[in-house]
């Protein structure tokens, strides 16, 4: 897939990666006011309870974890995602390696 950084569309000043010409430019520090709110399952504590840079490196997650603050649920669809991304961040492959 073709990445390319775009500057954000709110502040002008940080520049975003992105991989379509569809997605909407917006940087971490533009959303991290949406991104505070109580989290009140257990469970979903858990589940965001991540490290902050992955946050800042994904804007995928920034967008799951607002979108549940907003709705207050997921689908299972989005759960399963979410965790597969974070799985990636904490053990990135090298891009070197071949499967046998």
């Amino acid at each position: 897939m073709i990445s390319y950084k775009q500057r954000c569309a709110i502040c002008k000043k940080n520049m975003v990666l992105i991989n379509s010409r569809k997605q909407f430019p917006i940087c971490y520090d533009c959303q991290k006011g949406e991104l505070h709110g109580e989290v009140k399952s257990p469970k979903m504590k858990k589940l965001f309870d991540i490290p902050e840079e992955f946050y800042m490196q994904e804007a995928f997650l920034r967008s799951i974890k607002i979108n549940y603050l907003k709705y207050g649920q997921l689908s299972d669809k989005q759960i399963e995602w979410f965790k597969k991304v974070v799985e990636r961040l904490k053990n990135p492959k090298k891009e070197d390696e071949k499967p046998d």
